[in-house]
């Protein structure tokens, strides 16, 4: 299987992005990653004219903690997530979910940012971020994630706009998180999430998730 052939731009900015995609429309699509998109494009599932390449831009990158929320911009690879001291010192337990997705080739390239955008149902990230009802920050405003996945490979995304960041509330004490995943050479099957969070021993809140 080969590449088809396609013009790579490297925006170095979101206000380049995004002209970029207004500009080429539906003949361009953003890569960070790449991990889904270019098997995408070897098995002949989608063609594109036009890639915009966003890893070099700053303001998408980076980890931080704001408010009791984890910040995590776009552009963020998942295995910067499974080692990255904030995350393991505030919410361990994302990181113990992304040292298991697919394998060390495809954490080193693949980011969080783009996992969502391909909105694959199976997706480890995606239902262990809707448990604990995590946001997403994109060019339209801040949306949860469970509005923002629209269903099976479709998101809330327009052309021309960017995801910049996902929020991720830092669970209160007394919250216990479980994932767990039915994969096949390394690609999820089946995967589900679970929250509950107990107060004086009364479960008071709980969320569950199924890929």
């Amino acid at each position: 299987m080969t590449l088809p052939s396609f013009d790579l731009h490297r925006a170095s900015s979101t206000a380049e992005a995004r002209e970029l995609l207004i500009r080429y429309g539906e003949d361009a699509a953003i890569m960070c990653g790449g991990t889904e998109l270019l098997l995408l494009l070897k098995l002949g599932f989608s063609s594109y004219g036009h890639l915009v390449d966003i890893k070099g831009i700053e303001e998408l990158g980076g980890v931080r903690a704001e408010n009791g929320t984890l910040v995590i911009g776009s552009t963020v690879t998942h295995r910067e997530i499974e080692r990255s001291p904030l995350v393991l010192d505030r919410l361990p337990a994302l990181a113990a979910m992304e040292r298991r997705v697919a394998n060390i080739r495809v954490r080193n390239v693949g980011t969080l940012g783009g996992n969502l955008c391909f909105s694959d149902p199976h997706s480890d990230p995606a239902t262990f971020l809707l448990a604990l009802d995590a946001e997403v920050e994109y060019d339209a405003g801040r949306k949860p994630l469970s509005e923002f996945l629209i269903g099976p490979y479709e998101t809330a995304l327009e052309q021309g706009q960017l995801l910049r960041s996902v929020r991720i509330p830092i669970p209160p004490d007394g919250t216990g998180i479980a994932h767990r995943k039915l994969a096949f050479h390394e690609r999820p099957a089946a995967t589900v999430a679970c929250t509950v969070r107990a107060v004086v021993g009364t479960v008071v809140e709980a969320r569950v998730a199924v890929g």
